[in-house]
């Protein structure tokens, strides 16, 4: 009865589909700003999901001793007093029925009468609540976080608004057969006992919630899924492995981009310095000619075997080259390799 009524509470407040009716009388004090519950879906039959409640809050699964110090605001929200019809051949009706137990002999209906009067919204701030939880970590040693982690359809949740009763509610259930001009006939004469049931339960009794799912990462940071978009839940290994390849990709992808810059950028310097030596006659490139210029020569005869040359065979094309020069020397090492043409002049002509 209690279960019908909060869910007939939540039916009609409505707030996106975000409230949560309390599933039971018993269970209605663990449903408190910041407490831990676990969301988990049925099967894919019912796209609903099931929440079951735990004993502990948020500071519980935290590393450390120290409180979490956010701020709770409360107020008012509205005056609640409802009566509905409840059919015996629906499924709320067949609830009722099997929950409290009353006699519904020659009845057709259940008349249904919730008063909880004015009722309170307490929630947490949640600018103040991210702030607390940056440095904060998840302890994995904790039961319930083990026992989550080893589910995969389980999600961890923290209650982020309560929304609870201010004075003595009650609870009213009536079978008897639904009138024509009047919402029921009631068959005095013919009431068998057991036909009428009311439960009373005290002020400050939460029947309604909404939460926050948790996505806890490997490292044991965790994010409050303050969207519907986010979606809570533990990082798995392998999805830790592929963020990680996928970042190490992106990493190479512009260390490789910036170097293919600077090949150009090197290859556009050596195009302009080779068309500026083949545009001007021979008697003013040639230094090598000159009178008194270094000499070029044939490595191989002096045992020194071929390689790139020091001005075109640094880049990507490795340019290698037999000639070189030994008045010249670079890095310690006492003769440069340079191509016979252009290179060895163009060579010779910047160090002049």
């Amino acid at each position: 009865m209690f279960a019908a009524a909060t869910k007939s509470f939540v039916k009609q407040v409505g707030d996106g589909g975000r409230l949560v009716p309390v599933p039971s009388l018993s269970e209605a004090d663990k449903y408190q700003p910041l407490s831990l519950v676990v969301k988990k879906k049925r099967c894919f039959l019912f796209p609903r999901y099931k929440f079951t409640s735990t004993p502990f809050t948020l500071k519980d699964i935290l590393l450390g001793d120290r409180e979490i110090s956010t701020g709770i605001s409360s107020y008012q929200l509205l005056n609640y007093e409802d009566e509905s019809d409840v059919s015996l051949y629906g499924r709320r009706g067949n609830h009722i029925v099997n929950d409290v137990g009353i006699n519904v002999a020659g009845s057709d209906s259940i008349a249904v009468k919730a008063s909880f009067g004015i009722v309170t919204k307490h929630e947490v701030e949640v600018s103040t609540l991210l702030k607390e939880i940056t440095t904060r970590k998840i302890n994995f040693d904790h039961s319930l976080i083990r026992q989550s982690k080893s589910s995969r359809k389980a999600v961890l949740c923290v209650v982020m608004e309560s929304i609870r009763t201010t004075r003595q509610c009650s609870l009213s259930v009536h079978a008897g057969i639904r009138g024509e001009a009047m919402r029921f006939h009631f068959m005095d004469e013919q009431n068998p006992k057991g036909r009428d049931k009311a439960i009373v339960f005290p002020a400050h009794t939460t029947i309604a919630f909404s939460v926050y799912e948790l996505f806890i990462y490997l490292d044991g940071a965790f994010d409050l899924c303050v969207t519907s978009v986010s979606k809570g839940g533990f990082e798995r290994e392998e999805t830790a492995t592929f963020a990680l390849l996928y970042r190490l990709r992106n990493i190479l992808f512009e260390r490789n981009r910036r170097v293919m810059d600077v090949i150009s950028r090197s290859q556009l310097y050596l195009d302009d310095l080779f068309s500026d030596y083949y545009d001007k006659p021979l008697s003013m490139t040639d230094i090598s000619l000159k009178e008194g210029t270094h000499i070029r020569v044939n490595l191989l005869n002096h045992n020194i075997p071929k390689g790139p040359c020091i001005l075109c065979g640094m880049g990507n094309f490795k340019r290698e080259t037999v000639y070189g020069c030994f008045q010249c020397s670079v890095d310690g090492q006492k003769y440069v390799r340079l191509h016979a043409v252009p290179c060895f002049d163009i060579w010779h002509k910047r160090m002049k």
